[in-house]
This record gives C-alpha cells, sequence and structure tokens, in this order.
C-alpha cells in the first residue's frame, strides 16, 4: 500500500505534469487512435528520440489501418527500417488487417478487443485504452515501474515484473476520474523517464521527494531478485539477424544465402539468424533458398 495518501501523490504528479511534460507527438490531443496504437507498438524497447521521425514518416505513408493493410506485410518490415525487433512490423500489420476485418477500420477501445489483436500485449492495450480513448485503466511500464518501487514501496529497483501485481500497484494510485488517471499514467510514466532515472535519478527536481519511502529510508541499496541482463548486442546473434535482415530490406529482391556469407564471418551464426528470422516469418526461403521479405 502507498506510504503517503494515493490522492496526494496522483495530484502532485498530475500538477508536475502539466509543465514537465515532453512535447511528444503522439500526446497532441488531435492525434487518432491508430496513431497512439503505432507508437506504442514502435516504443517498445526503443528511445523515443529513435521512434519520433520513424513515427512521423509510418503516419504520412499509412494514416489509417486499412491504408497499410492494402500493402504486403513486406512494406511494413522495410519501412521499420532500423528500429529493432522487426517482428513488431509484421505484428503491427497484422494488426491492422484485423482492425480492418473485425472493427470496420477503426481501432478499438474495449480492452478485451484490444487484447485480442496480434501483437498487443497486457501493457499496450491498456496504454491505448487509456491514452487514445481515455478510458481508466492502469497503465505500467518499466519506468512506472520504478517510480513505484521507489515512492512507494521504499525500494532502489522494482522487483521482476508481475503483471499482477504491477497492475494492482497501479490501480491502488490511480485517481477516480477518468481524465485525472489518464493524466496520472503518463506523469508516472514520465516522472521514470525523464526524473527518476535508473542510475542517476534528480530527486532534487522530484515532486514528490518529500513523500518518496526510499529516499525516507535513506536510499537502501537494492538487495532483492534482479532481472536478468541482456548479453551485448556485438557480435551476438541478435547482430547476425540485424544484418539479414538490413540486406534484405535494402535488395527489394531475393537475396542467395551465399551473398549474405560473402560478408557474415561466422557460417554457423548466420545459418542460426536465417533459421531463425525464417520461423519468426520475417523472411521467406524460396525453392531455390533465396531469401525474400514476407510478401502475404
Amino acid at each position: 500500500m502507498p506510504r503517503q495518501p494515493a490522492p496526494a501523490l496522483a495530484d502532485a504528479l498530475n500538477a508536475w505534469f502539466e509543465d514537465a511534460a515532453r512535447p511528444l507527438p503522439w500526446r497532441a490531443a488531435d492525434v487518432s487512435p491508430w496513431a497512439v496504437l503505432v507508437s506504442e507498438f514502435m516504443l517498445q524497447q526503443t528511445q523515443v528520440a529513435r521512434v519520433v521521425p520513424r513515427w512521423e514518416a509510418w503516419l504520412d505513408r499509412w494514416p489509417t489501418p486499412a491504408s497499410l493493410a492494402a500493402e504486403p506485410p513486406a512494406e511494413a518490415v522495410r519501412a521499420w527500417d532500423r528500429l529493432g525487433y522487426p517482428r513488431r512490423a509484421l505484428w503491427l500489420h497484422r494488426a491492422a488487417v484485423e482492425i480492418v476485418e473485425r472493427h470496420g477500420g477503426e481501432v478499438p477501445a474495449d480492452l478485451d478487443d484490444l487484447l485480442a489483436l496480434r501483437g498487443v500485449g497486457q501493457y499496450t492495450a491498456r496504454a491505448v485504452a487509456a491514452f487514445a480513448f481515455g478510458r481508466r485503466h492502469p497503465v505500467v511500464d518499466t519506468n512506472t515501474r520504478r517510480v513505484i518501487a521507489r515512492a512507494v514501496l521504499g525500494q532502489a529497483h522494482p522487483a521482476p515484473p508481475s503483471t499482477a501485481r504491477d497492475l494492482a500497484d497501479m490501480a491502488a494510485l490511480l485517481p477516480e476520474s477518468d481524465a485525472a488517471a489518464r493524466v496520472f499514467n503518463a506523469a508516472a510514466m514520465e516522472l521514470g523517464a525523464t526524473v527518476c532515472t535508473a542510475r542517476t535519478p534528480r530527486c532534487d527536481a522530484c515532486p514528490i521527494a518529500p513523500a518518496c519511502a526510499w529516499r525516507q529510508a535513506g536510499y537502501p541499496p537494492y538487495d532483492g531478485p534482479r532481472m536478468r541482463v541482456q548479453a551485448r548486442f556485438e557480435g551476438s546473434d541478435r547482430q547476425a539477424r540485424g544484418f539479414v535482415m538490413r540486406e534484405l530490406r535494402a535488395a527489394h529482391r531475393p537475396v542467395a544465402r551465399r551473398e549474405l556469407a560473402g560478408s557474415w564471418p561466422d557460417a554457423a551464426q548466420l545459418d542460426r539468424a536465417i533459421a531463425g528470422l525464417v520461423a519468426d516469418g520475417l523472411a521467406i526461403a524460396g525453392d531455390d533458398a533465396a531469401l525474400g521479405l514476407p510478401d502475404a
């Protein structure tokens, strides 16, 4: 339970957010639910600065779900460019098709309908329902979890994610009105992203510092279970996958394995990367073993 009254924490954060919110384009009042959905797909494990230009270009080309659904998935993967985790592009394309087929081309507002879309999980569904439609749902990302861990639980870092626990913690803090709840969801994320950061929190700039449980406890170090640290990218299978995807996006034609092998030194790693991309539906192997992007 909160160490300070939930309404007081929400009021303080919402008041701070009025002036502190970054002017991110998907926060504008006139953006469509589709634009919000696209932003949420792109922001998964990707920095805001990298997302903004790609989001703008994407919506210039595909301003509606129907406009994306009308094109082959290869175009979505190609336009995704180097945002990383390109399966998100396939999933977003499939979600667009499902929105057209099931919802007349309009992004649904209902949480269950959103969860039924390809690639939409618990976080994305609640984020779209809250930010695009103003529905009162707790929205929890990595930044929110860190704010709650410190301000409410008195921990330097959050425990490994638990959907049920994390949503319950946020729901306990959520204001009663839909409008205030929507702002608070965004404000908690913003605080974690810009002030209550993982490595160098700026407690002097925090609007809830006087009541922060971690601060009151003297900033004790975290001694609980930790999340697994991702292996370095350089030389990894992920880098090999990225190399193959870059070549396929650039070629606009099937690419023979021998062409790829000439530019990648580890043959076994290249084979693993190709096999994984084919299994994920990001690459299609033709009868002659040449690889291409998915076309249907």
